[in-house]
């Protein structure tokens, strides 16, 4: 099968999935007629959205092949319909499906006529003035007039072509040329054998050899250029709006005299760049371009700048975000800050408008993007200077250099080639919130070095350490117990670092702002700034650490405390906290005592005492207990009032009724409030009522005191255990009746027996 029918074949199947009706016939000749594309793979697809694709069918296919005139609304109108019959979306179909249905909505069929072949009758050679005059009369005809097929121009283009005398000017091979015109060729028989079919398909085999000979027989000849091809033309003539650019081809072409404004000079005899845009518009002017040529070749400059490393000149334009822009070659390229120098740029403006040495460092060819750098120059330059310098550094040397830059972490400083960091802490001895509190840009200062990496790019420096350490002139005679004063340099939430002198810093810990147990914040105590007194608590030189009390300046709280607080003692303090056992009271500043939760109340029982108080609250309190080496005070709020527990010993006797309400009611019993407030406990037994059934809460009734414990404050009582008294003495009531009837029974039956005894005596 040849490569043609196995295209078809495919077009055709791809029909069948579309369901588009074929005429075979047909569908063969415009496929065929196609030529070579049709077995390029990317040449046999065509997009249905891409509305330049679609002009350029329309002119090539719809004007030329076809023969039609340009009529936009009715040519568009087939595109459309069939844009419409293959699916709009951006999916591409095949274009000979594409040209085929062309033709069906164009009803251009008779272009693919087969010719018949009849004899033709020999075509008589045509003088070349007469075939010129020919050929522009042929051209003015309209399409209708003009009816012939597209074989029939091709053919008959060959036909001339071959029957045309070669006008060339005398020289050796004249008279072979000329006879050569002579000979007449009969077109019957060149058409008769005229291989149509691998002329359309164009895949007849030509010899190498001779493309070669007609390649170089091409060259150097005068109009042979091509479409997007840039050339150097020369300036012919210049009028008000346009230049007039000689390309050594057909025609001359125009370019208008805005693409020239960066070239106010321009004058007749110039040589420029212009690129091909088009051999022929429609109105066959030849179409160039100056601008375009120009960014071409600039791009080509700049890859090649980029391939060799080149050293090109630009110039700077303008700034912009991070950087400026410069011009290289006519093409905008960008250069960031941070290339621009090796130290920080901080006045861009200083470099607008003036010319500088770059290197092109990055293309993005997808999106046109230059990176230059002028960096990159000068770090060659200092790239032997740097390493001399490097190879002679030593830990502990002390060198000058000059600050390069500051950041929130340190600075850097410029050895003469070689960048180091001083880190904020080798700044000074003092604390310091930020480096521009010690140092300036441009700042020239002696640095000692401290450490570097083993290929020493990473050097780090110290300024603190050219001087003598603060802890070193600290005076010999301070001592533990000492008092000082000194500034609030920072406040964490542990302290605050106080500054005895420049250098030397000690520890307030929270616990040494107050005498108080309850820890707070350092902010509650001191700000930042603020000038304190202290004593000195623990001092090491070795390790160079100080800490230091301000609670000690004032009298222990404690040392007189039994005078101040005996055991029994009553006093007001204030609520600071609480627990889940108890409430922490503070009598004065440093003196807190512990109220247990059972030390409260005497007659509620409470579950937190958040229930009962609340931070803040003033509370009465009695003196418990006291433990002065522990520091721990132990106080009661109960016993600031009398125990109603001793009258309700003599209320609440065993067996004594009382009226109450019940509370609450749970899985073991109930609570019963009574009217003076006393709550006692009702099993769940002795919960039922006479009816049987239960008391419920909100019920009030009466209930029997069966158990008192003044101790645990404890009341047991019941409700049932009423009624059923009184049932258990009915019950002693009935049983002593019936003992007293069985007695009497008893006795009469005893006195009968005794009369009877006397009568049978009597009659004996």
């Amino acid at each position: 099968m040849s490569k043609l029918q196995e295209k078809i074949d495919l077009y055709t199947s791809a029909a069948e999935s579309l369901g588009i009706e074929l005429n075979a016939d047909l569908f063969k000749l415009v496929t065929k007629g196609l030529g070579p594309s049709i077995y390029k793979e990317d040449a046999e697809l065509v997009s249905s959205s891409n509305k330049g694709e679609l002009e350029t069918i329309k002119k090539n296919f719809l004007n030329k092949k076809l023969g039609l005139e340009q009529d936009d609304e009715v040519l568009d109108a087939a595109i459309a319909k069939v844009v419409e019959t293959l699916g709009s979306s951006n999916k591409k179909k095949y274009r000979a499906l594409f040209y085929y249905l062309l033709v069906k909505e164009t009803g251009t069929e008779a272009v693919y006529d087969v010719i018949k072949e009849e004899p033709v009758a020999p075509v008589e050679p045509v003088a070349p003035v007469e075939k010129e005059k020919e050929v522009k009369s042929t051209a003015k005809k309209t399409s209708e007039e003009n009816k012939k097929t597209k074989k029939e121009e091709v053919i008959e283009e060959k036909v001339a072509e071959i029957t045309e005398a070669p006008v060339v000017e005398k020289n050796e091979t004249t008279e072979v040329v000329a006879e050569k015109a002579e000979t007449k060729v009969d077109a019957g028989k060149f058409l008769k054998e005229f291989d149509w079919q691998k002329y359309e398909e164009g895949i007849e085999a030509v010899d190498q050899a001779q493309l070669d000979e007609f390649d170089s027989a091409l060259q150097n000849t005068v109009g042979f250029v091509e479409e997007r091809q840039v050339i150097d033309g020369v300036v012919v003539r210049i009028t008000d709006r346009e230049a007039i650019i000689d390309i050594n081809s057909k025609s001359e072409g125009v370019i208008s005299l805005n693409e020239f404004r960066y070239n106010p000079h321009l004058k007749v005899g110039d040589t420029v760049e212009v690129k091909v845009d088009k051999l022929e518009d429609s109105t066959g002017q030849l179409v160039l371009s100056h601008r375009k040529a120009r960014v071409i070749r600039a791009w080509e400059r700049v890859n090649k700048a980029h391939e060799t490393q080149e050293i090109v000149t630009g110039y700077v334009k303008c700034r912009t975000k991070g950087g400026m822009i410069v011009d290289v070659f006519g093409i905008e390229a960008f250069l960031p800050g941070s290339q621009i120098d090796v130290k920080p740029i901080r006045d861009y403006d200083q470099f607008v408008d003036k010319n500088m040495e770059f290197k092109v460092v990055k293309i993005n060819h997808e999106f046109k993007n230059i990176v230059v750098s002028h960096k990159a120059l000068i770090e060659a330059d200092l790239a032997e200077q740097k390493k001399e310098i490097i190879g002679q550094l030593e830990k502990g040397q002390v060198l000058e250099g000059v600050v390069k830059n500051i950041t929130s972490y340190g600075v850097f400083v410029d050895l003469g080639g070689v960048d180091g960091l001083v880190h904020i802490t080798d700044l000074s001895w003092s604390r310091i919130n930020h480096p521009s509190e010690i140092v300036e840009l441009d700042q020239k200062l002696n640095v000692v070095i401290l450490d570097f990496d083993d290929e020493k790019t990473r050097i780090q420096l110290g300024l603190k350490q050219l001087n003598k350490h603060p802890w070193e002139a600290l005076d010999e005679n301070l001592k533990v117990g000492d008092k000082v004063k000194g500034k609030v340099a920072i406040i964490a939430d542990y302290g605050a670092f106080i500054e005895v002198s420049d250098g030397v810093e000690g520890l307030i810990h929270v616990s040494e702002m107050s005498w108080s147990t309850h820890l707070r914040s350092a902010q509650d105590f001191v700000k930042v700034g603020d000038i304190v007194e202290a004593v000195i608590l623990t001092l090491d030189r070795e390790e160079r650490k100080m800490s230091l009390g301000i609670k000690q300046l004032q009298p222990d709280p404690w040392t007189d405390i039994t005078a101040k607080y005996p055991v029994g003692s009553k006093h007001t303090g204030t609520v600071r906290n609480y627990t889940n056992f108890g409430v922490f009271v503070e009598l004065e500043e440093g003196i807190d005592g512990l109220v247990y939760i059972s030390d409260l109340s005497w007659t509620k029982k409470i579950k937190h005492p958040s229930d009962f108080v609340k931070v803040g609250d003033q509370l009465d309190v009695e003196v418990l207990e006291l433990d002065v080496e522990g520091r721990k005070l132990n106080l009661g709020h109960k016993q600031t009032t009398d125990n109603p527990w001793d009258k309700h010993e003599e209320t609440y006797t065993i067996d004594s009724v009382h009226t109450g309400t019940v509370k609450e009611v749970n899985d073991k019993g109930a609570i019963v409030t009574f009217e003076d407030g006393v709550e006692a406990f009702v099993p769940g037994r002795h919960m039922e009522k006479e009816d049987r059934s239960k008391l419920v809460k909100g019920d009030t009734a009466e209930f029997k005191v069966l158990e008192f414990n003044k101790e645990y404050r404890r009341l047991v009582v019941s409700h049932s255990a009423i009624f059923r008294a009184q049932e258990e003495r009915n019950i002693k009531a009935a049983n002593k009746q019936a003992d007293q009837v069985e007695k009497t029974t008893l006795g009469d039956i005893s006195g009968l027996a005794d009369l009877k005894k006397k009568m049978e005596s009597g009659k004996k």
